[in-house]
């Protein structure tokens, strides 16, 4: 009997001929050790963990499901210097990780492969340690801040985790989703030290020294244009949104923007234009953010002072030079680079990689998608030069900071990316930490000597 027919009979007798899935519980199976294994800890992207107030408990984000319908989402906004809003002094603090929202996973999956077949067990830092039972910790921040504040934050927990295992020497595992990507290659070249008050970025490699591995999932390492274009329009959750005076308040917004060494931004003939994103006179001669009419009559209208609007353009102004400098402390040359990064993400759905400035009858236009484009020219594919592929949110290139598709041209000489090795699939920027194949590597690396 020929293989072939006899898969097609087999395939008939179940019915179906579904792919075959990994068997994770037999692959990882839990063995007694003699040695400790390397704790691992999680951390997730933006929007990635529920904030509560501090005094209440009462959580803001994402709340309940008639809050992600219908709330406004006010109440995440960070004040601006001088100009309490709303409820006065921000009081949220980060109260667990988005597992899943409205019966959506984000990193429930995760979680329960890491405890299955991974045969780890939720640890809080603090939580002294005997034994050899596998750890692993989640680093739950406020996403909203600052990536070089929280990446002080991480560097507090590592040394924690340390403390708490009586070794001051352990190195500990690290998988990244999104955001957290960005937060932990900061730490792993700074540790907890701000270097974005200058040009100057003395790397120290500190993070680098207490980590063992490192996995990137769906990190935008050169930036996301969706970023960009969600500032801009505000973030959409299903049949709500985050209006983008919220967002603007969110400093590390700002940090996930496409990177200076990307063509980011086309003319009219799908050329590269010469335009710094992170330049607040550009923002205010595109009509940006707090320089954008509909916004400001928008804000006027609902109570907002000339004060306030111009306290918001000098914040506006604040949090793109830092998260210039940001973008810039990622990828400048390290001279004494001891880490390799592995990377997981998605090449198969369509994404923003650049926005065009359409010139009509003397007029400028910003265009954030193909189907915008007024007066489109025949020989232009809108498409191609707008969209890559990637995970709908994050372009291929990005992910492997890279300012190419081709995986032949080398690496920009301005982006300083230690690759160890990239693992692609096709799936949703959201559901890649569910993915069975992700999964699967992922113990594979973690479990592996």
């Amino acid at each position: 009997m020929s293989l072939i027919f006899w898969s097609l009979m087999h395939c008939g007798a179940l019915w179906s001929c579904a792919a075959p899935q990994p068997e994770l519980s037999r692959l990882y199976k839990t063995a007694e050790s003699s040695e400790l294994q390397t704790p691992v800890i999680l951390v997730h992207g933006a929007f990635g963990s529920r904030l509560c107030h501090a005094g209440t408990g009462v959580e803001v984000w994402p709340g309940s499901l008639s809050n992600l319908l219908l709330g406004n989402y006010q109440a995440l906004a960070l004040p601006l210097p001088g100009f309490p809003q709303l409820d006065g002094p921000d009081d949220l603090i980060p109260c667990g990780i988005t597992n899943t929202v409205a019966g959506r996973d984000f990193y429930g999956a995760i979680e329960a492969t890491l405890t299955g077949a991974g045969g780890y067990q939720l640890t809080a830092p603090g939580t002294p340690i005997t034994g050899l039972q596998r750890r692993y910790y989640l680093f739950t921040y406020d996403w909203r801040q600052d990536n070089s504040r929280n990446a002080a934050r991480l560097d507090r927990l590592v040394d924690q985790i340390r403390e708490d295992h009586r070794n001051t020497a352990l190195q500990v595992d690290i998988v990244a989703h999104s955001m957290g990507g960005l937060i932990t290659r900061y730490w792993l070249r700074y540790g907890s030290a701000d270097v974005l008050g200058d040009n100057d970025f003395p790397i120290t490699n500190t993070g680098a020294g207490k980590a063992r591995r490192v996995i990137l999932v769906g990190t935008p390492n050169l930036g996301s244009t969706s970023a960009l274009q969600q500032i801009l329009t505000g973030a959409d959750f299903g049949i709500n949104t985050i209006d983008p005076e919220i967002l603007l308040s969110f400093p590390s917004g700002y940090q996930l923007m496409p990177h200076p060494i990307v063509d980011s931004v086309l003319g009219n003939n799908g050329e590269p234009l010469a335009r710094d994103i992170y330049d607040v006179d550009i923002w205010r001669a595109l009509e940006w953010g707090p320089f954008d009419p509909s916004l400001r009559a928008r804000l006027q209208s609902s109570g907002w002072s000339d004060a306030q609007l111009a306290a918001l353009e000098v914040y506006v102004g604040i949090q793109l030079e830092r998260a210039r400098r940001f973008v810039w402390s990622l990828t400048i040359k390290n001279p004494l680079p001891n880490h390799e990064l592995i990377v997981f993400g998605g090449d198969c759905m369509p994404t923003p990689a650049r926005i065009l400035i359409e010139d009509i009858d003397d007029e400028s236009y910003v265009r954030l998608w193909p189907d915008e484009i007024a007066r489109p020219a025949r020989h232009l594919d809108y498409q191609a030069l707008m969209l890559e592929p990637g995970d709908g949110a994050v372009t291929k290139a990005s992910l492997l900071a890279s300012t190419t598709l081709d995986p032949s041209i080398p690496r920009h000489r301005f982006s300083d990316f230690p690759l160890d090795y990239a693992v692609m699939f096709c799936e949703d920027r959201s559901e890649l930490p569910g993915n069975i194949t992700f999964q699967d590597n992922l113990l594979h690396i973690l479990l592996s000597r």
